[in-house]
């Protein structure tokens, strides 16, 4: 992409975010209440370690949609973006209050979904596959591999069979660079978003109950949660968090 056309598109990304209005920061946030995401500021950052321009105004929409449920105020988003081959850093958190990037990371899909390139996506039991659209972070718990995340997929039919999938976010030791070195791709999962061990814990703990997480692929619409009508009963309909949910 040319500078021009980066320019341009961190341009539209701004004018487009105004339109939903400031994101504020919660009450139990460090942040002082009331304090106002800089757009333009978190744009360029985030571009300049590889978040596009498009994802991150679908990711911030989405969050808007979260928030305006009132199932999430925490200001922190995390991004996936799975057009992006698994032996690239896909994986980004971000401080909507300070306009920085915490963390950018490796993150592998299910096995189902692809090799290096994720291809597939699933919403079913059994399928191995990872799914799109925007998740409700919650508690954690120590499984097989360590600390786990648990998520709660808030777009029906696309990703809230989630928490019956057990699909939590969590360390494996086939995500690493040298894994990706060696296979030309990460290793992966039954369907969860497994990071490098050197990195899950820091991340599971930054994210943790109650932050918004997004994952894109432009093979599906994953505009986010198409409603807050549709976003409270994803969330409150269900049954309360698994006391155990074995991660792959």
């Amino acid at each position: 992409m040319s500078q021009y056309s980066r320019g341009r598109a961190t341009v539209l990304l701004v004018a487009s975010l105004a339109a939903i209005g400031p994101l504020r920061a919660s009450p139990t946030a460090l942040p002082a209440r009331g304090a106002r995401v800089d757009v333009t500021v978190l744009a360029h950052a985030a571009e300049r370690v590889g978040l596009r321009p498009k994802v991150l105004r679908l990711a911030l929409r989405a969050r808007d949609r979260v928030v305006a449920g009132g199932l999430s105020a925490r200001p922190l988003l995390t991004v996936i973006d799975y057009s992006l081959p698994s032996h690239e850093r896909r994986l980004w958190v971000l401080d909507l209050v300070h306009a920085r990037v915490l963390a950018h990371e490796l993150v592998a899909h299910g096995r189902g979904t692809g090799d290096d390139q994720a291809r597939r996506f699933s919403n079913r039991p059994g399928s191995l596959q990872s799914s799109l659209g925007t998740f409700v972070t919650g508690s954690v718990y120590h499984g097989k591999h360590g600390l786990a995340l648990r998520l709660r997929g808030l777009d029906p039919g696309l990703n809230d069979r989630a928490e019956a999938r057990a699909i939590v976010m969590h360390g494996a030791p086939y995500v690493s660079e040298a894994v990706a070195a060696k296979l030309g791709r990460l290793g992966r999962s039954q369907g969860c978003p497994a990071l490098n061990p050197a990195a899950a814990a820091r991340v599971i703990e930054l994210i943790r109950d109650g932050t918004v997480l997004f994952a894109y692929h432009p093979s599906r619409d994953v505009r986010g949660v198409t409603s807050s009508a549709e976003s409270a009963g994803a969330l409150t309909g269900g049954r309360p968090y698994a006391r155990r949910q074995r991660p792959s």
